[in-house]
């Protein structure tokens, strides 16, 4: 029973947080386990999981979605950005609504997790004609599919238009502030130096 259930959590190790109890069982009955996630949802899942469990959890921290996608538009998130996930599926939408609407009237960057399904179609709509009242439809906005994976796609767009493009699940929405520029293929969010610096800038 114990090797069927060690054997069962590596093969799911690096899948969802479905995963995460059958690891904490196999963990529970002396094994070692170790869970490969794309983002913090596996890690919180487990904590919670572990409840009066004692056993002993570390957490490595690898690079974020929104960050190898960052990487790879320029450089969006130099100023203050909010990460925003579309999946109702365990949040409100009214929620998520919300969300977006103090993020895009604070002028933060917006990082878009989970922006589209087969099923779900209408919130990246949504989400753009929400900040669409507080940003330009030029607003430089970048898109980018499976970050250094095989099949990695990455689009430059604007506010306007970029919901006509290929989104999916894998995908991560960058949508630039009231400052974001389009510079040399690249995208750039000034945080302010060359203002202050002025001198070592000339």
């Amino acid at each position: 029973m114990a090797d069927a259930l060690a054997a069962d959590a590596r093969r799911v190790a690096a899948a969802r947080p479905a995963a995460a109890p059958t690891a904490v069982v196999a963990a529970r009955l002396a094994h070692a386990i170790a869970l490969a996630g794309t983002g913090d949802a596996l890690a919180g899942l487990t904590l919670e999981l572990n409840k009066n469990k004692q056993l002993e959890i570390e957490i490595v921290p690898g690079v974020s979605a929104v960050n190898a996608a960052a990487s790879l538009l320029g450089a969006p998130l130099s100023h203050d950005f909010a990460v925003i996930s579309l999946s109702d599926l365990l949040t409100p939408w009214e929620v998520i609504e919300k969300r977006i609407e103090c993020a895009a009237e604070g002028d933060f960057v917006i990082a878009i997790y989970n922006p589209k399904s087969k099923r779900r179609v209408s919130q990246i709509i949504n989400s753009r004609d929400i900040v669409k009242n507080y940003r330009t439809g030029t607003t430089p906005v970048g898109i980018v599919t499976n970050a250094f994976r095989e099949k990695q796609s990455i689009v430059i767009s604007n506010l306007n238009d970029f919901a006509d493009e290929e989104i999916n699940m894998l995908s991560v929405v960058i949508i630039g502030n009231s400052q974001t520029v389009f510079h040399e293929n690249r995208l750039i969010t000034p945080r302010g130096y060359q203002n202050k610096y002025a001198k070592t800038f000339t």
